[in-house]
């Protein structure tokens, strides 16, 4: 199975998230490559992508929504996955409500969108995302659950080679979604 992981990240912290989940679901057999939206050329070679974005007031960064439209109709064929990547409140309530991802989820037929909190270092910030910090009432520090991480690579994968040995799949041909159903 190829998996194409597309992470838009402005600060890192959601690339690093792109990495840990590349990371879990090579190590559950598949073959992941990760890039930014804005370097993928083609979608076509793989089985399964997994599309995320951190979130600024509600909103998944432009090179991910663009990313989502450029390729809508190739997703819709294959497995997607979406994820946010945000700053969490008191009580680990999420900041941001991503209204983005909804739509993109529609859009491409996606099969899951988690939310995943985030990091926020107000020494990478500019001052007007700090002025938004302060006005939602964020707090810094690295909320990143790891573990999290790790076990939804490993179900992405499980899952998709389940469906994939239902249907007799072999080999590294990406199996389209239509021909699933």
């Amino acid at each position: 199975m190829k998996v194409l992981v597309s992470v838009a990240s402005r600060h890192g912290s959601t690339a690093e998230i792109a990495t840990a989940l590349a990371a879990s679901m090579r190590h559950h057999g598949a073959q992941v490559d990760v890039n930014a939206p804005e370097h993928v050329d083609e979608v076509d070679a793989y089985d399964v992508v997994v599309l995320g974005s951190a979130v600024y007031r509600s909103r998944w960064l432009r090179s991910a929504r663009e990313f989502a439209e450029r390729y809508a109709a190739e997703l819709r064929e294959r497995d997607v996955y979406l994820f946010s990547s945000g700053p969490v409140a008191s009580g680990g309530r999420s900041v941001n409500t991503c209204y983005d991802a909804c739509a993109v989820a529609e859009r491409v037929g996606a099969v899951e969108h988690r939310t995943f909190p985030g990091k926020l270092d107000p020494a990478v910030l500019g001052t007007g995302e700090r002025m938004v910090v302060r006005m939602v009432g964020a707090p810094c520090g690295d909320f990143r659950d790891w573990d999290a991480v790790g076990a939804w690579g490993a179900r992405i994968v499980a899952h998709t080679s389940a469906r994939e040995h239902d249907l007799g799949g072999v080999g590294s041909a990406p199996v389209r979604r239509g021909a699933r159903r």
